[in-house]
């Protein structure tokens, strides 16, 4: 074979090699995804749901000293995530914003109430938890109403939990394809380099030897497309928080860690066994073979 040949075929393989790093990356850049949607769903439901607001009506003789003792109260229960003390003065203004001072002014005295804005976590946003909240709320005697929005609250929990069902069967099909494409991508790599591992055979190479480089390239390869789709991953998430900074609160660093490793670890795993089983399979191919 001259030099020339080797050149055409050195310069094909690496072809073959750098597209075959494309094709992985881009399939392991959907795994990523799946595994950022897995690792915070629980976090972004709970964003969401704690986002929702009950409104604490207190009595209209109940004094700023009432309230405060309340709001304080009500901080220790445990599913309570924030509250906010919505004083006399704050909300005849909120409410002249809204109707207008004039409507106001037929009243001697305000007729807007001390409340309290209550923040609820995560867990206990569903009809049955609200319901008993709203309950343990109203058992206080300066409390004259707790207002919330029922429907929104049973179409918020019906619609997330439909989400993830949905979000469960989207992840579970692009995890398999995945798996295919990577598999495919790197049987056809391996495949290209067929009369390289029959070569080594003649020479009477074992079958650990003949699998040793390519469980190292395996590897690399592996290492090298995890990594391109975690620069593209982290690039796509960083134009995405300009636009959605709030969102963003709920992504932690070690939900994110998780991310880039469950990628590594699965571009590496999908390689290293895909080749071993490809190099296994060429190595017993019979010469006539090797053609087809």
């Amino acid at each position: 074979m001259s030099k020339e040949e080797n050149k055409i075929i050195r310069r094909r393989l690496r072809n073959a090699y750098a597209s075959s790093i494309i094709s992985i990356s881009m399939v392991l850049l959907l795994i990523g995804i799946a595994a950022l949607l897995i690792v915070n769903a629980h976090s972004v439901s709970n964003y969401f749901k704690e986002n929702l607001q009950l409104s604490v009506i207190l009595k209209q003789d109940a004094s700023d000293e009432d309230a405060l003792a309340y709001q304080k109260s009500v901080n220790t229960l445990p599913f309570i995530k924030g509250t906010r003390l919505v004083s006399r003065e704050e909300g005849t203004e909120e409410l002249s914003k809204m109707l207008g001072e004039d409507f106001l002014s037929v009243f001697e005295t305000s007729p807007v109430p001390v409340s309290l804005e209550i923040k609820l976590r995560g867990d206990y946003v569903s009809p049955d938890s609200v319901a008993f909240v709203r309950r343990a709320l109203e058992a206080s005697p300066v409390v004259e109403e707790v207002e919330y929005q029922q429907s929104l609250v049973e179409t918020l929990s019906s619609n997330l939990t439909k989400i993830s069902m949905v979000l469960g069967v989207f992840i579970l099909l692009m995890l398999f394809i995945s798996f295919v494409l990577i598999n495919n991508t790197v049987r056809l790599n391996v495949f290209a380099r067929r009369f390289t591992i029959h070569t080594m055979q003649l020479v009477g190479a074992t079958r650990r030897f003949i699998r040793k480089p390519f469980m190292r390239g395996a590897v690399l390869q592996g290492l090298i497309s995890s990594l391109l789709a975690l620069g593209v991953l982290a690039g796509a998430l960083a134009l995405l928080k300009r636009s959605f900074p709030q969102l963003f609160t709920v992504f932690d660093t070690r939900s994110l860690l998780i991310v880039a490793g469950t990628v590594v670890l699965c571009g590496v795993i999908i390689c290293v066994v895909s080749t071993y089983f490809v190099v296994n399979k060429l190595v017993s191919l019979d010469k006539d073979r090797l053609y087809y």
